[in-house]
């Protein structure tokens, strides 16, 4: 079973402004003359961390960078300017600023979106895709999340929780309820909320297991960015991903998905699978939403890496 490269530190940092209120936070490591490799973080809202760097072999040139309003990036939990459009633009401004003419594409969850959608609009500057536990953004796939009648009848008690402190009129639309109150002026009213989020989101993510939030500002941050674009249905159009998928069918593509995916039922990626020619779908049958879950899951993250690397050197 592959495990994870030894520990590699980044070999220079960039902080690269974009529009007219972020900065972001863009990392390389590895080789700088390399095959270079972008990864993309899930959330949104969440960020990048070390261990990301270790999935891939140290002989690429490794790109990790913190989306808008994400992790180091400035100002963090800025919502201005924050839509799918202006990620997409963001990674062409770093890919045009570090030099470099055509990457790999890695993205998880909402990563993997994001990197779908950016490998559609740029087929011309992309040498191969990885993606894991897809999320297609469908208005299914978000209903499943934030609608009584999909993850609700798998974890009731957690449902009755998240929903409980709502009225019986604002449990109609729970997405738009608490989208309301995280971008309330009342503090109170807005971390309230987002802790709320936060259990219910960890427990569907994690299988039913509670993973502590960490400091309430950073939880509220992360929870308004998720809202946002999940309440804006990802900024993009109804089925795109699936639409588009003629962009990219020569493009090679690594897909990973774990069966015990309760977040991003494994549906998602047997579909992209069924009309991507090029497209090798891996399911995992012990691996559940997060990378780290199961060995079996993060090695075949790590193998895909090493496929990946081979096939373009």
């Amino acid at each position: 079973m592959t495990i994870l490269y030894p520990d590699i530190e980044p070999y220079i940092t960039h902080q690269i402004a974009v529009g007219k209120e972020h900065v972001l936070m863009v990392e390389e490591s590895g080789n700088p003359e390399g095959i270079p490799v972008v990864f993309l973080h899930g959330g949104p809202g969440s960020s990048c961390q070390p261990y990301h760097r270790f999935l891939f072999n140290p002989t690429y040139r490794i790109v990790l960078f913190d989306q808008r309003g994400a992790g180091r990036s400035t100002p963090t939990g800025c919502l201005k300017d924050n839509t799918t459009a202006d990620l997409l633009a963001d990674m062409e401004t770093i890919r045009k600023r570090l030099g470099i003419k055509k990457w790999v594409v890695f993205g998880g969850s909402w990563g993997a979106t994001l990197g779908l959608l950016y490998a559609q609009q740029h087929p011309e500057q992309v040498l191969g895709i990885i993606l894991r536990s897809i999320f297609l953004a469908r208005q299914c796939d978000i209903d499943w999340f934030g609608k009584d009648g999909g993850l609700s009848r798998l974890f009731p008690q957690q449902w009755q929780t998240f929903i409980g402190r709502l009225s019986e009129e604002q449990r109609k639309n729970p997405l738009a309820t608490y989208h309301a109150q995280l971008m309330s002026e009342d503090t109170a009213t807005s971390h309230v909320a987002a802790l709320a989020w936060a259990t219910w989101n960890s427990c569907v993510v994690s299988n039913g297991k509670f993973l502590a939030p960490t400091d309430p500002l950073e939880v509220l941050n992360g929870v308004r960015i998720e809202c946002h674009y999940m309440f804006n249905r990802c900024f993009i159009e109804e089925n795109q991903l699936l639409r588009d998928i003629d962009k990219v069918t020569n493009l090679p593509a690594i897909l990973i998905h774990g069966q015990r995916d309760l977040i991003c039922p494994l549906e998602s990626s047997y579909l992209l699978a069924q009309n991507w020619q090029a497209a090798e779908l891996k399911m995992i049958p012990t691996g559940g939403h997060l990378t780290s879950e199961a060995l079996e899951m993060l090695s075949a993250v790590v193998e895909a890496t090493d496929s990946m690397i081979k096939r373009l050197d």
